[in-house]
């Protein structure tokens, strides 16, 4: 994941010591920073940052107006803010707009490092939270016909337990049955989108509602073990790993 970062500093040094604490930040993105309230408004704007390092006090429109202004217009999609300041007594002020964290100058890079472990929580967390809103937007199927070559047959989404290609064709496999379809997994995918369904691997699409568990193997892969009577093991890909073990997070 990387994270677009903007600075609004009027500081120069200020601005050049927070730039040398984020160079080894491989995740950060700089885009052009900010020395006023009313140049980072239109620099946001703009560049639409994810994260901002916002000095509470600026001239002309301060930090503070100027995050309560962006938040506004955000229709509850307002970037992160982290505020800096050298007066610890404006820290409540930005929690009042829900920053993720405040950081006192100058700067401590230990404490810097603990602000940047927030922020990707944080922006984790975001992320998880908007891909579940646009699931529960997304129109769903309540049932599902599957052609197997002989007849339709009648599936409920959740009933499925995983899919697996075999030669030509698609094993479907539920509680009790495997179905063979002439479909194929990606295609069976797009039919499934908006449901709890999981690229597991190039050759597996998984229910996560039917996972048992999820045991770590090597060089970054994984296997699911699924809720089925044979307890089927399946081969998860080093991507897919990181991507379900985040799904998983509590």
């Amino acid at each position: 994941m990387n994270i677009r970062t903007m600075i609004a500093e009027d500081e120069m040094m200020a601005r050049r010591e927070l730039l040398y604490l984020l160079r080894d930040e491989k995740d950060i993105i700089l885009t052009p920073h900010a020395e006023n309230g009313e140049q980072l408004i239109q620099l946001y704007s703009e560049h639409q940052p994810d994260l901002i390092f916002l000095d509470v006090e600026m001239p002309g429109f301060t930090g503070m107006e100027a995050a309560r202004y962006i938040t506004e217009q955000s229709d509850g999609n307002a970037p992160m803010f982290v505020f800096t300041t050298a007066y610890d007594e404006y820290a409540l002020d930005a929690f009042e707009i829900e920053a993720v964290d405040y950081l006192l100058k100058p700067y401590d890079e230990v404490r810097f490092k603990k602000a940047m472990t927030r922020i990707r929580k944080s922006f984790m967390n975001k992320e998880i939270s908007q891909d579940i809103k646009k699931e529960q937007e997304t129109p769903t199927t309540a049932k599902l016909l599957v052609d197997d070559g002989d007849r339709m047959v009648v599936l409920s989404p959740d009933s499925i337990y995983y899919a697996v290609p075999n030669n030509r064709l698609l094993e479907i496999h539920t509680e009790d049955k495997v179905i063979m379809s002439r479909m194929t997994l990606q295609e069976l995918e797009d039919k499934l989108s908006g449901h709890m369904f999981f690229r597991a691997h190039r050759s597996y699409l998984v229910n996560l509602n039917h996972i048992l568990e999820i045991t770590p193997w090597f060089n970054g892969t994984s296997n699911l073990t699924m809720k089925n009577k044979e307890k089927t093991v399946i081969p998860v890909s080093r991507s897919a790993s990181k991507t379900i073990l985040k799904t998983f997070q509590v």
